[in-house]
């Protein structure tokens, strides 16, 4: 196994020298509210399969589905995440958890959320699950 070359290192870059991205979900995935959410994407591979960076979201739930891999580290708030069973778990600063491509259920931000992510996105045409 080879060692990369410095110059293939990318570092990540504190996410106050980063564009945030602010956006609304489209209002078919709305439950409650509509959250402004922003994105700080200090990372994104040229495929566009696997990223880096900060999510936040005001109060609010909608419905989600899931392509990608997920691992989530809670940095502040407090979210409830229920699947379509209706099973559900609590987020809070310092919660670590991964959310498995197919899952689908809602998104619930009791407390204004902040969260870094790390996707996996496959390849198109390899997805398990259809697009949201």
């Amino acid at each position: 196994m080879s060692t990369p070359s410095p110059a293939a290192v990318k570092i990540l870059f504190p996410t106050s020298a980063v564009a945030p991205i602010e956006y609304h979900l489209p209002k078919e995935k709305l439950i409650s509210g509509n959250p402004r959410q922003t994105v700080w994407l200090e990372y994104e591979s040229a495929s566009k399969e696997f990223s880096v960076g900060v999510w936040a979201s005001e109060i609010g739930e909608w419905r989600i589905l899931y392509t990608e891999e997920e691992y989530c580290h809670i940095l502040e708030g407090r979210s409830v995440i229920t699947d379509d069973n209706g099973s559900s778990f609590v987020v809070v600063a310092g919660s670590e958890f991964t959310i498995p491509a197919g899952f689908r259920g809602t998104w619930r931000v009791e407390e204004p959320t902040r969260k870094r992510f790390v996707i996996h996105e496959r390849a198109l045409g390899a997805a398990t699950a259809p697009p949201m």
